[in-house]
């Protein structure tokens, strides 16, 4: 039996048709048409791809798509590629370091958290300027004993009380 390659290019040459003009009609590069012609099926893109060159050049040299179509379903199929291992479960080792890493991530983030939004008011410095003074019903006079008997202090009242 005739392969696919071999019966395009038989037809092509008994219709006196060239390569270079099979591609500008169909705007089939001439790499692709030398690749079908040769049966390099292996070296063109997907199937589907393949099938609308070989409709094109089928149009272009006035052959039956269909029975072109049929030709290039007559090739074996190429052998599918064996299935992928199974994915394998993670040994608990592995689970342990995750979930220790996930504890240390919250710690971390609790703390980072809490530096943030502490409240602001424990910043402030303490103003040295004023002097706290209790709140006094009557203004009462002290004594210093280091000063003279005529010297007195009073306290500043405050406008709190």
């Amino acid at each position: 039996m005739e392969s696919l390659g071999s019966y395009l290019k038989r037809e092509r040459e008994l219709r006196q048709i060239s390569v270079a003009e099979v591609a500008q009609t169909t705007r089939i590069p001439i790499r692709i048409i030398a690749q079908l012609e040769s049966d390099e099926l292996e070296a063109l893109p997907a199937d589907i791809f393949v099938r609308g060159y070989l409709r094109a050049y089928a149009r272009a040299v006035s052959l039956e798509e269909g029975e072109v179509l049929a030709h290039h379903q007559r090739k074996p199929e190429p052998e599918r590629p064996a299935p992928l291992p199974a994915v394998y479960a993670p040994e608990p080792g592995r689970r342990f370091g995750i979930a220790l890493a996930l504890v240390i991530l919250l710690i971390l983030f609790t703390l980072a958290l809490s530096i943030v939004l502490r409240p602001r008011h424990r910043d402030a410095p303490i103003e040295l300027s004023r002097q706290v003074v209790p709140c006094l019903d009557q203004p009462s006079t002290m004594t210093h004993s280091s000063y003279a008997a005529s010297t007195t202090v009073k306290p500043i009242a405050s406008s709190r009380c």
